[in-house]
């Protein structure tokens, strides 16, 4: 590891060089490439430098208790210096391990998530709301910037389904583990008797694929024009503005009428349906890598269920690593960070273990 951690240090400074050279500070292209990877470094190579340093303090103390010597007291300060110093490499060296673990290409990337209704119907489509609204706190809050795509709503404020975008630097990293089945219990906000109902509503979250990861040929679609219909579509159903295409080789049919333009509406379905082939690509690519599949912490999943939010206990439970906190509101406030994390340091100890296996 830390053969490969001098090479990498070495490379730094290549990098870091060549970054205050002006022929590459005018070639835009090989610039922004230099500094995305100078910026994914740094914090590896800072750490493998408060590595060094720690064992050069570790080193010395070593030295002058082996060679005896000491005064009582001058003896007890350098004894705590080492201790200090080994515990600090030890702990050093397995965050260094978790740097060092492959980082997921898509990771900085924006992602577009699809929210659907699924078993309880009416009270399925008012928690699709909620969750829409969670993870758009959420975005809010970290400065990212979010966009409906498209969304069949209902005449309550439910939402069968949407599909919005959201932009920021590490959206993907922070949102991947959201695919699958949510699980809601509460007294349905459309019944009166005081009843816990249980519904389910499905989350995608896609990678947002730009044209040079995947290219769609153009006859290779079925583009189909209609009136959009639903709550809220009645401004615009008096026009063909809504838009079907069929991308034939899979069988993947988008939808998107949230727009009044119809040209508006081809643009975001094209947005949504590029996310969908790549998503596809990328689960056949995992497929053939079972060991990497193990390491997951379920992402992608779409048909496993994943958290239960439980509404007259306060609690949220993702059981996927066993977690439960009693602070449902807050959560659904968009304060999700808490969750994320956790999920993230789940993965991160799956993947140690499995690469020490």
């Amino acid at each position: 590891m830390f053969e490969k951690l001098a090479l990498m240090e070495e490379k730094y400074e290549e990098i870091s060089n060549k970054l205050s050279d002006p022929d590459v500070v005018n070639d835009n292209k090989l610039y922004t490439q230099l500094m995305r990877e100078f910026k994914n470094m740094t914090p590896i190579i800072e750490k493998y430098r408060e590595y060094k340093a720690v064992s050069d303090n570790y080193s010395e103390a070593k030295e002058l208790l082996d060679n005896g010597g000491l005064d009582k007291d001058f003896k007890e300060m350098v004894q705590a210096e080492y201790d200090e110093a080994k515990e600090g490499l030890e702990r050093i060296s397995e965050e260094l391990k978790i740097l060092l673990l492959p980082k997921d290409p898509n990771d900085d990337k924006n992602v577009i998530i699809e929210i659907r209704g699924g078993a309880g119907g009416e009270e399925a489509s008012l928690f699709a709301n909620s969750l829409y609204r969670m993870y758009t706190m959420y975005a809010e809050a970290r400065g990212w910037k979010q966009e409906i795509l498209n969304a069949n709503d209902t005449e309550l404020g439910g939402f069968k389904e949407i599909s919005f975008l959201i932009e920021g630097d590490g959206a993907y990293s922070r949102l991947k583990y959201e695919s699958g089945v949510h699980r809601v219990q509460r007294v349905p906000e459309t019944e009166s008797q005081g009843r816990i109902h249980t519904s389910t509503v499905t989350v995608a979250v896609l990678v947002e694929a730009d044209d040079v990861e995947l290219e769609i040929n153009p006859t290779d679609l079925k583009i189909d024009y209609f009136r959009a219909s639903g709550a809220g579509g009645q401004h615009i159903n008096k026009t063909e503005s809504a838009v079907r295409i069929t991308h034939l080789p899979t069988n993947v049919v988008v939808e998107c009428q949230d727009e009044r333009s119809q040209h508006k509406n081809k643009d975001k379905a094209m947005k949504i349906l590029r996310s969908r082939l790549y998503e596809a690509l990328q689960e056949e690519q995992n497929a053939k890598i079972a060991s990497e599949r193990k390491m997951q912490v379920g992402t992608g999943d779409r048909s496993e269920r994943i958290r239960t939010y439980n509404y007259p206990q306060g609690r949220l439970t993702d059981h996927r690593i066993g977690l439960t906190i009693y602070r449902l509101e807050d959560i659904l406030n968009g304060n999700l960070d808490e969750v994320f994390d956790a999920l993230a340091t789940a993965d991160q100890a799956a993947k140690l273990a499995n690469q020490e296996a």
